[in-house]
């Protein structure tokens, strides 16, 4: 929970750019600040699920289990962000492999380009991507390497490696971090059970988007998992189903971790530990109706 109780960084900047005035200009701004905010990424669409920008901290209503909350932190801007490729490598995705090398090759020429990247592939085992003197990359084509060295085949350990990487996303520096999950959802090799993942997914700050790929008649693939995990961190969960809806998915991604809000919210006085809820409302106050997505809820506690 370090990233989603301490947004110090954040706070500072806005606090030096909100109350510096112009006739300070003689000395740095000085602001000292002791917060603990609970942060949300948040992604607003239309009807037509276009994404939109643009809007201000008064379009925004916050619901913490229930109750509105006040707005403490507000931010439009294209933050850089820690993102992970957790591709699967197992068997059932050998005819599949240059269909994601070429669709994640696209995401990271949208990415930002300050993002961190970083790949997690898995069969029966789960093993980082890059070289181990790479913790990160945003080299295009040392990431298409990292995604195309891995043989396809074997059992499938989705929950391992979803957990392997949520970890990993804790040594990277930047406060937006997110994971894509490529694979057809079945596992019959992990550890981890799914309701470990969602409870770890749930107390970490990423949102995972799912890009579950399967053949029709395969009745070991398990989209719906995806789609949970997607939907409780505030992600979304594609289906495509071919070469060109695979790329069309990673490009949807890209386009919405640019162009989302970060919102800061106090957490209650007393903290439980227990699990509370988040709702957020937007309204733009022309008549459109939008649809604000963010994750599930956070733990009241560090």
């Amino acid at each position: 929970m370090r990233a989603a109780w301490y947004f110090a960084t954040f706070v500072s900047v806005w606090g030096a750019c909100v109350f510096a005035s112009p006739q300070q200009t003689d000395r740095p701004p000085v602001l000292s600040v002791t917060t603990d905010l609970v942060t949300l990424a948040i992604t607003v669409v239309n009807r037509d699920g276009t994404f939109v920008e643009g809007l201000r901290p008064e379009h925004f209503n916050v619901f913490d289990n229930g109750e509105r909350t006040p707005i403490e932190f507000f931010s439009s801007e294209d933050l850089p962000a820690t993102i992970g490729l957790v591709i699967d490598s197992s068997g059932s995705m050998r005819d599949k492999r240059e269909q994601v090398t070429a669709a994640a090759t696209a995401f990271a020429a949208l990415s930002h380009p300050l993002d961190e990247l970083f790949t997690i592939n898995f069969n029966e085992r789960v093993w980082p991507g890059l070289p181990p003197a790479v913790e990160f990359t945003a080299d295009r084509d040392q990431l298409r390497v990292a995604l195309a060295g891995a043989p396809a085949q074997g059992m499938s350990a989705v929950y391992d490696a979803v957990d392997r990487a949520l970890a990993y996303l804790e040594h990277g520096t930047r406060d937006r971090k997110a994971l894509i999950v490529v694979s057809d959802g079945g596992d019959n090799a992990s550890a981890h059970s799914l309701d470990q993942i969602l409870q770890r997914a749930r107390r970490s700050t990423a949102i995972v988007y799912a890009v579950t790929i399967f053949d029709r008649d395969d009745h070991d693939a398990r989209p719906r998992i995806l789609k949970r995990l997607a939907r409780d961190t505030g992600g979304e969960a594609f289906t495509p189903r071919g070469a060109s809806e695979v790329v069309q998915s990673f490009e949807q991604i890209a386009r919405e971790l640019r162009s989302g809000y970060t919102i800061g919210i106090q957490p209650p006085d007393r903290i439980d530990g227990n699990f509370r809820s988040i709702r957020v409302v937007a309204d733009a106050g022309d008549g459109r109706t939008l649809v604000a997505r963010t994750r599930a809820g956070y733990y009241a506690g560090r």
